[in-house]
């Protein structure tokens, strides 16, 4: 059996807007968000071999984060934050020499905060939303190895259907005659994905991969909050009318190698380009999300002959997303968002028991 464990560093730069926000006549506008730090755990753990089966159970974060703007666009996107944690218990079954298969149950706990203010000028119009929720899905894979040196793996992970349920407080400061303070729900999906993944070892000491990912972004139709009791129609157009997303489906292209240096030193390096599901007509402050190039490398070390350390390192660089009158996006922005991206940094250990 064994036992994995990681930490993961993760660093958001300051996305930059410049441009026009609202109807005509635009308002000039520029604005950039908060720099983002976090610490995300992971742990797996994979048993001995029980006849032809194995089981195993997977601790890691599926989704979220953080998105946090200084100036203007808090209009749109005060703070949106995401923070799940997936329980992941898999079972796999070897039925031939050559073909096996698995399959597994996704619990995902989430906590989310959403704060925004009102569009409207000359208002104070306010919404602070807290929630959780604990929602299931599951995983399926199959693993075929013709050859020694071959490998192909398909796996599917289901969408998770986020049901948050908690508090909100909505109202115009200075006044208590528009306020609300009860509960509110929203339903936020993680899509559903499927990926192609194919191995071949080109001599003893260096593997090609590649990786084909599709997800499935269709499932996120709207960002529509609802509330337990009718809220103040002047509220409603900023906090309670449904706000499109329509996002596309997606896919990743992701190559990698890994080279066994000498018996103790294994080095790995991959680069993916990363399509973007978000239409430019429904962009928003929360997600501002382009087309982006991912490089990474890493190196593993064999301590002793049961425990291995390694680490690793991922930049994501992201496209300028240009978004013009032509876009007519329903919020009104015609400009760009610069300097998207994230670097990730990840320790972690692998113990053989």
């Amino acid at each position: 059996s064994v036992v994995q464990g990681n930490l993961t560093y993760i660093h958001l730069p300051s996305i930059k807007f410049n441009g026009s926000v609202g109807p005509v006549p635009a308002a000039l506008a520029s604005d950039e968000s908060k720099e983002e730090h976090f610490l995300i755990p992971g742990l797996h753990y994979i048993s001995p071999e029980f006849g032809n089966a194995r089981f195993g159970l997977s601790v890691v974060v599926p989704a979220g984060l953080s998105k946090r703007w200084n100036g203007f666009a808090k209009t749109f996107a005060e703070e949106f934050t995401l923070k799940t944690v997936e329980i992941n218990p898999t079972v796999g079954f070897k039925l031939t020499d050559t073909l096996s298969i698995g399959g597994g149950i996704r619990g995902v706990y989430t906590s989310g905060v959403v704060k925004s203010i009102g569009q409207a000028p000359a208002t104070a119009a306010f919404r602070d939303m807290e929630g959780t929720s604990f929602d299931f899905g599951y995983n399926l894979a199959l693993h075929f190895k013709p050859t020694d040196n071959f490998d192909l793996a398909l796996t599917y992970r289901s969408k998770v259907e986020l049901t948050v349920e908690g508090d909100a407080e909505l109202g115009i400061m200075g006044t208590d005659a528009f306020d609300y303070d009860g509960g509110a729900s929203i339903d936020v999906p993680i899509p559903a994905a499927f990926s192609l993944a194919i191995a071949a070892d080109m001599d003893d000491a260096t593997t090609f991969e590649f990786v084909l990912e599709r997800t499935f972004w269709d499932a996120w139709e709207s960002l529509d909050f609802d509330y337990d009791d009718p809220i103040h129609p002047a509220l409603v157009g900023d906090f309670d009318d449904p706000a499109p997303r329509n996002w596309a489906n997606s896919t990743a292209y992701r190559l990698g190698v890994t080279h066994q240096w000498d018996n103790d030193l294994t080095l790995m390096a991959g680069f993916a380009i990363d399509e973007a599901p978000n239409p430019k007509a429904n962009t928003g402050f929360e997600l501002p999300e382009s087309d982006g190039k991912i490089y990474s490398f890493g190196a593993m070390y064999q301590v002793s002959p049961k425990l291995s350390v390694g680490g690793a390192v991922l930049y994501t660089q992201r496209k300028r997303l240009r978004i013009d009158a032509a876009d007519a996006n329903i919020n009104g922005i015609n400009g760009r968002f610069d300097d998207a991206g994230a670097l990730l940094v990840t320790l972690g250990l692998d113990y053989k028991l």
